[in-house]
């Protein structure tokens, strides 16, 4: 499917885009999720410990919270095809690294290269969605939307049942080696169905790519965190050398004509930066859970990964029903009262369980944090989709998920802080009044943003946004 051949008639929205859209963006939450349950059988099979395999957990989101918004501003660049199909076959690449990985470190640097390459569709997804809607004139296109959302919440909580059968049926290496089928998959639909853009004339402006402002961004992320993998005075320097690179950052910015991330424009955009601190507070405690509560099952309980990964399931109905109920609502501050409040909700029960806690307990907890998971990340993405400038709307989209990644960093930093002697109740009670706060946190920030009643409705139109 090329531009131009037909797609200019169709009244509504290209439906053929909407699988390798979803497909794709998917590989990043799934490859997520599902090490959740892996974390403690690969630890074995190298024989090392937690402090050590949460370095699995921190490349990819490393790798990400710097890949999705440098991918996502080429998409913007050079359009969603080639960024896309040139991360998908990385994935299947990475895929198979991992499952012959002799060592800890080749296994790490295959998480790395599957955080870069997960991290182009997300963003070649919302710029397609964005040129669609500007095509057909859907102002707020809440069903494709709430599609896009809802596989990414689905795959995201099913993602350590899925694991844990994967592992039961031939090892953690299974959770490397799917990759390869969803890379093939992802490359066919996306060589077949996504729009190529028209080949560009010698009066054709020239593309500019920051690259030295990506390289100073890249700089300040990996610095600091790596510092909020092991924070502490002995790592001060680390520390140091982020203001210095944010410094360098901020001073590329300001003084270049075509910038990575416009920060004039993105300051004056309060109700845009509002969203992206949303999104850490909410995907720290998704995240500290996940992966916090999954270990408890398994070494302070004696789960097998298989089981822990079970037990994960009824919290993954729950998201999945929350989500289809509410998606095609347009409404975005509902869905983050009721999902941070029940958030506050679920992490204060987790201080009430123990390592004698029944089964329905355990499944309770599940079931109540499935609720926010359905709902935070929807709401989120609906407000970026009104808050952005649609001309940069990929690299608006990669930085969501940065932001999302620096959640999930945080999470891993505090699961390796509170399980520094193993996973054990007391440590899944510290890590539980930890997540409580952040969820208290995240109740003050959505009942004081006053523009979240402005977004999501047919009438309202969508902001001319900032130009991050």
């Amino acid at each position: 499917m090329t531009a131009g051949t037909g797609r200019d008639a169709r009244p509504g929205f290209d439906r053929r885009l909407i699988a390798p859209m979803i497909l794709g963006s998917i590989l990043n939450p799934i490859n997520s999720s599902m090490l959740a349950v892996a974390l403690i059988p690969i630890g074995q099979a190298f024989g090392a410990p937690p402090s050590e395999t949460a370095w699995l957990v921190s490349a990819l989101y490393l790798a990400t919270a710097i890949g999705q918004p440098v991918i996502g501003r080429l998409v913007d660049a050079f359009g969603p095809r080639p960024l896309y199909l040139i991360g998908t076959g990385l994935v299947g690449f990475a895929g198979l690294l991992g499952v012959v990985a002799p060592t800890l470190g080749v296994l790490i640097a295959s998480r790395v290269l599957l955080g870069f390459g997960t991290s182009a569709a997300y963003p070649a997804s919302m710029s397609l969605l964005r040129t669609e809607s500007d095509r057909t004139g859907m102002r707020s296109p809440a069903g494709i939307l709430a599609a896009l959302s809802i596989a990414n919440q689905v795959v995201a909580v099913i993602g350590p049942t899925l694991g844990g059968v994967l592992i039961g049926l031939g090892g953690w290496h299974l959770i490397f080696a799917i990759n390869v089928p969803l890379s093939l998959a992802c490359l066919a639909l996306g060589a077949l169905r996504l729009p190529r853009r028209p080949r560009r004339t010698a009066d054709d402006p020239p593309v500019r790519v920051d690259v030295v402002g990506m390289a100073w961004f890249a700089a300040t992320l990996t610095t600091f965190l790596l510092f909020l993998m092991d924070p502490g005075l002995a790592q001060w320097w680390l520390l140091a050398l982020a203001g210095i690179a944010a410094l360098g950052f901020v001073r590329r910015e300001r003084h270049v004509d075509e910038p990575f991330l416009d920060l004039r424009v993105l300051r004056g955009n309060g109700p845009l930066l509002a969203t992206y601190g949303r999104q850490v507070l909410a995907y720290t405690v998704s995240y500290g859970f996940m992966y916090g509560f999954t270990q408890w099952l398994e070494d302070g309980r004696g789960m097998t990964p298989a089981h822990a990964g079970l037990l994960m399931l009824p919290m993954s109905l729950s998201a999945i029903a929350v989500t289809v109920l509410v998606g095609r609502r347009p409404g975005v501050r509902g869905k983050l009262v009721a999902g941070s409040v029940t958030l506050v909700a679920a992490c204060a029960s987790i201080l009430l369980l123990t390592g004698s806690s029944p089964v329905g307990a355990l499944v309770g907890v599940g079931v109540l944090l499935g609720v926010p998971q359905g709902l935070n990340g929807l709401a989120n993405q609906n407000a970026l989709y009104a808050q952005a400038d649609p001309d940069r709307m990929g690299s608006s989209a990669g930085l969501l998920r940065t932001f999302m990644y620096l959640g999930a960093m945080v999470a891993a930093a505090t699961n390796a802080a509170f399980y520094a002697d193993g996973a054990t109740t007391a440590g899944l009670h510290d890590l539980g009044a930890f997540m409580l706060v952040v969820a208290v946190l995240l109740v003050v920030a959505v009942v004081a943003d006053r523009s979240l009643g402005r977004y999501g409705y047919p009438g309202a139109r969508p902001s001319s946004g900032g130009r991050p």
